[in-house]
């Protein structure tokens, strides 16, 4: 918890009390509520409210949609969310204050005992059975949006900014840095990079995330790579809760493997069958201090419709994009006529990939997206909008830009990196990019004007810069996938 002094609470109706919390984007107040609808009885609410003093549209969305979610959820397992204040230039949240602290700062202080875990596994499985009712999908299940009361340990879920009303909503393809909820608690469906939508079990996986924390006090994958680290979630299963700490019982080990498998068909299909496991665990601790296995999931029933998200008919066709990208990404040898000398040759390939509208092309080229993120690489795209024929090279620019905003999503050291090697390929001929990719001047800056040159040699000229340019980023450290459209 970061508690600071310098906010400053200015709110009519509202007398500040302390402030709970403070990070870079939001700020916690308890506060009593004095209005005149609450002069007879006043009460004590806690405020969300965002650092900025002038927050950017984006902020004030999310802002407004956990409000718009949580106003008529009347959850036990919900904060209960009282109104939305207007502050400045920004908004308030007031919600009721229960006396909750968040559990990533009771784990802390307080060494959890099994059957606490379970207590609170159970209570977040019936809250999650309860927003899959009202077709809510959290989307940020973690220990920092648990609240927990210390003394009658009662628990509630909080931050509903990136929650869905949606039963399915899809993920669109993200650098790390721009992806939403918590790297080390997402699904791998949230990456984007799954060929799958996000439904109501991805909130299964980040609650198997927190219970392996909670239990073994380290979370199943660590990186200092973003990259690395969705890798992790998409292909690599973590190791068993049980060998980490050899406390926990083998099948509470298994609940939590089966909340984090891979797929959302090997999960927990319903709350209400993962609660009834759990109740059955802490049931045999509490009684005999031991749990015998069980066969997971004898109660775990669907209560509705799904259809796998599974290509089918499809195998050979996504074996030749796969063995396509391995061989560019994997550098080969040149043998020269000096012996024992060798240069890496990297190599480049085109596959042309037809059907019908409508027959699956797009969802066969998405499954290259697990190896890209394996090889630390990148996959662009553009289309060749049928309004835009008068554009040239519409789709290439649209997959520069692409490219341009994943770049721009990453560290101030790797940009100054992109930076040098952009400008030592393109030379003074910068400008000429730029006015085709406005973004690159973010990453370049300013460049000279150059001569205009008109004609095919205005186009040589562009044709040879924008090859100068894509070569920065084919290596075979950081392969390429361009994806054409149309």
């Amino acid at each position: 918890m970061n508690i600071t002094t310098n906010f400053e609470f200015n709110l009519s109706g509202y007398r500040f009390v302390e402030q709970l919390y403070q990070d870079s984007k939001t700020v916690v107040v308890r506060a009593i509520q004095t209005g005149e609808m609450s002069v007879a009885e006043p009460r004590t609410v806690v405020m969300k409210l965002l650092s900025a003093a002038h927050p950017t549209y984006q902020e004030l969305l999310k802002f407004r949609h956990q409000y718009t979610i949580t106003k008529n959820l009347e959850l036990p397992g919900i904060v209960r969310t009282y109104g939305l204040e207007e502050y400045g230039q920004s908004y308030a949240l007031v919600m009721e204050d229960f006396g909750g602290i968040s559990l990533a700062q009771y784990h802390q202080n307080h060494c959890l005992a099994l059957a606490d875990v379970l207590k609170i596994a159970i209570q977040v499985a019936d809250t999650l059975h309860d927003l899959a009712q009202e077709r809510i999908v959290h989307k940020d299940i973690k220990p920092a949006n648990i609240l927990i009361h210390p003394t009658t340990q009662q628990v509630k879920l909080i931050d509903f900014s990136i929650a869905s009303l949606l039963p399915r909503a899809a993920q669109e393809l993200l650098p790390p840095g721009l992806l939403e909820g918590t790297l080390a608690y997402l699904s791998p469906e949230q990456t984007g990079r799954m060929n799958r939508g996000i439904d109501y079990r991805s909130d299964f996986y980040a609650l198997g995330v927190t219970l392996y924390e909670l239990l073994t006090n380290k979370l199943p994958f660590e990186a200092d790579d973003p990259l690395e680290l969705v890798y992790c979630h998409l292909a690599h299963s973590a190791v068993s809760a049980q060998l980490v700490n050899p406390d926990i019982p083998v099948v509470v080990a298994q609940i939590v493997a089966k909340l984090m498998a891979k797929n959302a068909e090997d999960r927990y299909q319903s709350a209400l069958g993962l609660k009834h496991d759990l109740e059955q665990c802490l049931s045999q601790w509490l009684t005999t201090g031991a749990i015998t296995e069980f066969e997971l999931g004898e109660r775990d029933l669907v209560d509705r419709f799904i259809i796998p998200e599974k290509l089918y008919g499809r195998a050979a066709e996504v074996k030749t994009l796969l063995d396509a990208f391995d061989r560019v990404a994997s550098p080969r040898e040149n043998r020269v006529a000096s012996p024992g000398e060798a240069t890496i040759v990297e190599r480049t390939e085109l596959v042309l990939v037809a059907g019908f509208s409508g027959i699956g092309k797009t969802a066969v080229i998405n499954e290259v997206h697990k190896p890209i993120t394996r090889r630390q690489g990148y996959f662009i795209k553009g289309k060749f909008d049928q309004f835009n024929r008068n554009i040239p090279l519409s789709g290439f620019v649209q997959t520069f830009q692409d490219l341009i905003g994943q770049i721009l999503s990453e560290s101030d050291a790797q940009l100054a990196l992109w930076k040098s090697q952009i400008l030592a390929a393109v030379g003074e001929n910068g400008q000429v990019l730029i006015e085709a990719i406005p973004d690159l001047e973010k990453i370049i800056g300013a460049q000279p004007p150059v001569p205009e040159i008109l004609g095919m040699l205005g186009q040589n000229r562009f044709s040879w810069l924008a090859q100068k340019f894509i070569e920065v980023f084919t290596t075979c450290s950081h392969p390429l996938t361009i994806f054409l459209d149309d």
